[in-house]
């Protein structure tokens, strides 16, 4: 194993400390003054970023970074105030802590000392590497060199730079700021800078789960309904998408391109479209209640989107008509993939179409889709948009706090944020939905054919 090898694969700790102790004494003085290994050793320019990240570095955490992180500790103790003064403008806001501020800067502190612990270990690294090449007599690659290697055995990391730095920002560093409002009590009656919020560790957590208050006591039943709802959304989607792909592509059915295309319809239009749309018609005095009012079906409306039980009912019904599409086209593919001489045999043994759909089909579209099916619950688990914009969570309950019959967990979030501002209690059922989404697709992936025995399958 090489050196540069021997340094990709060793523990990032431990190579620190092998590089210390078998560095010389212009590498270990790169510990403390990065790029100057470089810069003695004649590799200027490189040197010269390393030293200029270093001071830089220097400088934020002097005009920055040590109040962002010293707010940390309680994000804030100054409120702002109103004086009243003797003379015109008669008032004055005397400016106070920003909690929500204090928590981003401290967030961003934190990030930022991450970044620089990366930009002082690549330091380390290329001290030392260049230290080797001296030892063995060789010619140091030049600032040219190394921006030709990014462009060559290096490209990989020059495109994933702006990306991964996209996420960081964007993604991650959001994500984390979130997270850490689930550990105050950021909510409406704490609103920097008139009223500051400060740390209530897991409070938040216990309250929802455990108090017995309003809020607990409405996570339990939509909680239980956010499962219900993603089981049988999932399964019924799988099942009648299957059972549809299955029939078109029957022998003997004529014109199969076209089924399909008027299945896929369903697609081709925005799902807000179809459910703004869908909301209209299934009102209590909408088309569809008056046409079944006409026609004497019915004598009074039927509570569509009003009703618990209808309600429930009607929105898996109408995600039928626009998640079936997805499974038959997905199961369509596979179902052309099986080899016809399987049925065959299984035909002049005497199986039944049954048996052959439990020994040959199903199991064959599932060890092929069920990655899918897995990510189909998780999403169903967030499905946001048919719920929010079919029912709108109702019908609404007066046992529930800020949240209606037919509301998921996502969608509950959304109204903590929006109506209440209760944000500590949103990111706490937020993370909440994370665990829940992380554990049932981790444990449910790795006990799928697809993960345990790929290469085994016929």
């Amino acid at each position: 194993m090489n050196k540069n090898s021997k340094i990709k694969s060793e523990n990032v700790f431990k190579f620190i400390g092998r590089a210390f102790k078998e560095g010389d004494i212009l590498t270990k003085l790169s510990f403390f003054i990065m790029g100057l290994s470089n810069l003695v050793r004649g590799q200027i320019i490189k040197g010269l970023i390393f030293l200029s990240m270093e001071l830089g570095f220097i400088f934020y955490m002097v005009m920055a970074g040590v109040a962002g992180l010293s707010g940390l500790q309680n994000l804030g103790t100054k409120t702002q105030e109103q004086v009243v003064l003797s003379e015109p403008p008669y008032m004055k806001i005397v400016p106070g802590d920003n909690s929500m501020l204090m928590l981003l800067y401290g967030v961003v502190a934190l990030f930022i000392i991450v970044a620089f612990f990366i930009a002082w270990k690549a330091n380390v690294k290329a001290a030392f590497e260049a230290q080797k090449i001296k030892e063995k007599g060789g010619k140091l690659p030049s600032f040219i060199d190394d921006i030709k290697a990014h462009f060559d055995a290096k490209l990989h990391k020059s495109l994933l730079f702006f990306p991964m730095t996209g996420v960081l920002l964007f993604t991650v560093l959001p994500l984390v700021f979130m997270i850490l409002i689930a550990f105050t009590n950021f909510d409406n009656a704490h609103q920097p800078p008139g009223n500051l919020f400060t740390w209530v560790g897991l409070a938040n957590f216990k309250t929802v789960l455990f108090s017995g208050q309003t809020i607990s006591k409405t996570f339990w039943p939509v909680f239980g309904w956010t499962i219900v709802w993603a089981i049988f959304a999932t399964g019924l989607n799988y099942i009648f998408g299957m059972l549809l792909a299955m029939l078109i592509n029957r022998k003997g059915v004529k014109f199969k391109g076209l089924w399909r295309t008027i299945f896929v319809l369903s697609i081709a239009v925005p799902q807000f479209v179809s459910l703004l749309i869908m909301k209209n018609m299934l009102a209590d005095k909408g088309p569809i209640n008056g046409m079944l009012e006409s026609a004497g079906l019915i004598s009074s409306y039927i509570p569509f989107l009003t009703q618990t039980m209808w309600a429930r009912v009607t929105v898996l019904v109408v995600n039928l008509w626009i998640g079936v599409p997805y499974t038959m086209l997905i199961t369509t593919g596979v179902l052309m993939n099986i080899p016809e001489d399987i049925y065959e045999s299984a035909k002049i043994d005497g199986a039944s179409p049954i048996a052959m759909f439990v020994k040959i089909t199903l199991p064959y579209v599932l060890f092929v889709t069920g990655p899918y099916l897995i990510q189909q619950f998780i999403g169903n688990i967030n499905n946001f948009n048919v719920i929010f914009l079919l029912s709108g969570g109702g019908p609404s309950s007066l046992d529930y706090y800020q949240a209606g019959k037919t509301d998921l967990l996502v969608t509950w979030l959304y109204k903590l944020t929006v109506n209440r501002k209760d944000y500590s209690f949103a990111a706490t059922i937020g993370i909440l939905v994370f665990v829940l989404s992380a554990v049932v697709s981790l444990i449910a992936y790795r006990r799928t054919s697809a993960y345990k025995s790929e290469e085994d399958f016929q």
